[in-house]
């Protein structure tokens, strides 16, 4: 029997690379973990256990997945990042400073049952959900 146990990665397509890349590692904190050449195309950010994969559309990666993502046509509905504590007013508050518009916080069902998170969007218009650790 399989048990999960977390999420290994997530994989993002997009053809605005230096704004994901911006807001991934100095927006949400993530940092490079290894890069492949320019024609592969593929960037991998460490975000606590997990990494997320930043695929560049114009790169041989990404030109197996078709056109970029769009507004309608995105690759996936979204993703949720669990934080260390914080409060909201702290998470608003970083945002804020980074110019970046997010929801309000709602209790919502997740991994470690009903908690408040709140969603935003990425450059490339992917919608995630933070959910600060109880």
């Amino acid at each position: 029997m399989l048990e999960i146990v977390g999420i290994d990665h997530i994989v993002l397509r997009t053809n605005k690379l230096d704004a994901m890349l911006h807001f991934y590692c100095n927006v949400l904190g993530c940092h490079i973990e290894r890069e492949t050449d320019k024609e592969q195309g593929l960037t991998q950010l460490r975000a606590g256990s997990a990494l997320i994969d930043i695929v560049n559309v114009d790169s041989e990666l990404g030109r197996l997945g078709g056109k970029a993502p769009t507004s309608n046509d995105n690759n996936l509905d979204h993703f949720c990042l669990q934080l260390a504590p914080i409060n909201q007013a702290a998470i608003k508050q970083h945002f804020q400073n980074h110019q970046i518009q997010i929801g309000d916080f709602e209790r919502r069902y997740g991994a470690e049952g009903y908690g408040d998170s709140v969603y935003l969007n990425d450059p490339q218009g992917n919608t995630i959900e933070l959910r600060s650790k109880r």
